[in-house]
């Protein structure tokens, strides 16, 4: 248990954040010494990824679960991020594995700097800049930024780094055959002299040592593809995910299965394909073909964003039980996550085609805008997947003629184009990490982009866990039927301000009890949803002018 003082209390940090209800163990530097010493004498799986155990008598580090004799009370010191065990001196356990620990760095602390922060960090913003520049783009100084990152996580954002690439590279070492030089270029080393200083510093003996078993080390070329386990923390509702992706998916560049889901890769100038299904254990088996290496880091990124699996659902179905409404949602889909997109801009493009049409007809569109303008696939596999092309980026399509897209209005034809002559201009305008208001303005100011849609791009592709769609005439319809009264979308948001700092979850919630006629028709005071919803429907012209629109993207 947390100490009572924590337990769903909130609180403001010093640069004035207010994130909502904290709960158990989620702040680095307020660990309860007895609650987590409780913990791993238990070993309870509950705590994996909440914190790390560091051993002073052996200089280890380890998980909650790991099976090794429990230490002294007075031989462990406790940490809330591996980055911070690490920067204490301590190194990762070789049996417990941290590397293959939840990632729940997003989730914790009581910063949004500091998540943002988390979050440009994953996908690669220190490995070519430094800490003044992340400090810029999120809009505090350098030495606030340290001061946030060791309050919240206990190290700073250069350790969050260090930490990823050293955990990265012992999880390629364990799990794959690649030989060490190519495990130092995937895991973001940048050069193999650095990757070995770095290991024989942590751990006494060269990274080649910390293999168990020495098969015949294979090149990249040669092994054709990487396959990883990423870990999540379950429970993970992975049909709403597979269903929510499918009706979604772009001809030629996604395919999705009952049981995986693939897809092709444009990065760095060079393009591949990635199929992810779910393991048999908390974790998702995630397979990688691609030419460079050096983008490994960024493509783990963007899968653990696509399939949110950083979330800590306990947390945030906690705070959203508490409304009444909510609660039988959350207890009938208790591992619900809210699906991220891959690139920001092809999913603003898949959303401008799908107004005010159906998601089978937006779908077709897409379809036809990558055959014509997406560079070809030529990966064997990828093309028995049907996936034929990757989606084509922003130059392409401003300067392409669009006309021959004739069945589209001219608006949104223009709506397309400017909005790639917007992400031109602007490289960062879909860089996650960004604060949301900001955001969305910059989002509404392009045209063809109003509040609705810059809300769902900040929902899926900033990972924005408060962005929350509120003209949607599906939650809107959802929210009427669960409460018995109708609800137009000022109400809706006003009912919404209970759900922060998790209303994006809150959306998926009610999406996903739209679409299962089981779940609606088992509440009682929903079973004549569709008769309500009709009525609903046909008194507001508003929403029936924008049903296509919000459905299809």
């Amino acid at each position: 248990m947390l100490s009572s003082r924590l337990r769903g209390t909130p609180f403001t940090s010093e640069n004035r954040e207010t994130p909502g209800p904290v709960r158990a163990i989620m702040r680095a530097m307020d660990l309860d010494h007895d609650a987590c010493y409780r913990a791993i004498v238990t070993r309870d799986r509950r705590f994996d990824g909440r914190f790390f155990t560091g051993v002073k008598t052996t200089g280890i580090y380890c998980r909650p679960i790991c099976p090794a004799r429990t230490p002294r009370r007075e031989n462990v010191r406790f940490f809330g991020s591996a980055a911070a065990a690490q920067e204490a001196g301590f190194r990762p356990c070789l049996r417990c594995r941290p590397e293959t620990s939840p990632d729940l760095g997003a989730w914790r602390g009581t910063s949004n700097t500091v998540s943002r922060g988390l979050a440009l960090i994953e996908s690669g913003a220190l490995d070519g800049g430094n800490v003044a520049a992340l400090g810029e783009r999120l809009g505090v100084g350098e030495r606030q930024l340290r001061r946030l990152f060791q309050q919240h996580l206990g190290a700073s954002p250069v350790a969050v780094a260090q930490t990823r690439r050293v955990l990265l590279a012992k999880q390629l070492i364990h799990d794959t055959d690649l030989a060490m030089a190519d495990v130092a270029m995937a895991a973001g080393f940048g050069s193999v002299r650095r990757f070995n200083e770095t290991f024989q510093a942590l751990y006494g003996r060269p990274p080649g040592d910390l293999r168990r078993s020495r098969p015949a080390e294979k090149s990249a070329t040669a092994a054709g593809e990487l396959t990883l386990s990423l870990p999540f923390r379950p429970p993970y509702d992975w049909a709403v995910m597979r269903s929510f992706l499918a009706a979604r998916a772009i001809p030629g560049v996604e395919s999705v299965t009952e049981r995986s889901y693939a897809r092709t890769v444009s990065l760095d100038g060079a393009s591949g394909a990635l199929f992810v299904e779910p393991g048999d254990g908390p974790f998702m088996r995630v397979t990688v073909r691609f030419p460079r290496l050096a983008s490994l880091p960024a493509i783990i990124a963007r899968v653990r964003r696509v399939f949110d699996l950083a979330a800590e659902p306990s947390v945030i179905g906690a705070h959203l039980s508490e409304d009444r409404v909510l609660a039988p949602l959350v207890a009938a889909r208790p591992g619900l996550r809210v699906p991220g997109a891959w690139e920001g801009f092809e999913l603003a493009v898949r959303a401008i085609l799908g107004q005010q049409i159906t998601v089978v007809a937006a779908r077709g569109l897409a379809g036809r805008l990558v055959a014509a303008l997406g560079t070809p696939v030529t990966d064997a596999r990828a093309n028995a997947a049907g996936l034929t092309h990757v989606f084509p980026d922003a130059r392409r399509v401003a300067q392409a003629d669009l006309s021959a897209f004739g069945s589209m209005p001219r608006a949104r034809l223009a709506a397309l184009q400017a909005l790639a002559r917007a992400h031109l201009a602007d490289p960062l305008l879909f860089t996650v990490g960004q604060d949301l208001d900001a955001a969305i303005a910059r989002l509404c100011a392009i045209p063809g982009i109003g509040a609705w849609t810059a809300q769902y791009i900040a929902m899926r592709q900033l990972r924005e866990p408060d962005a929350f769609p509120v003209g949607d005439v599906g939650l809107m319809r959802a929210a009427a039927s669960l409460t018995g009264c109708r609800l137009c979308a000022d109400k809706l948001l006003q009912r919404a301000e209970r759900w922060r700092p998790w209303r994006a979850y809150a959306a998926m919630h009610l999406w996903a009890w739209l679409a299962d006629d089981g779940l609606r028709s088992s509440l009682p005071n929903t079973r004549d949803t569709r008769k309500r919803s009709h009525r609903i429907k046909a008194g507001d012209a508003h929403a029936q002018r924008t049903t296509h629109a919000h459905r299809a993207a």
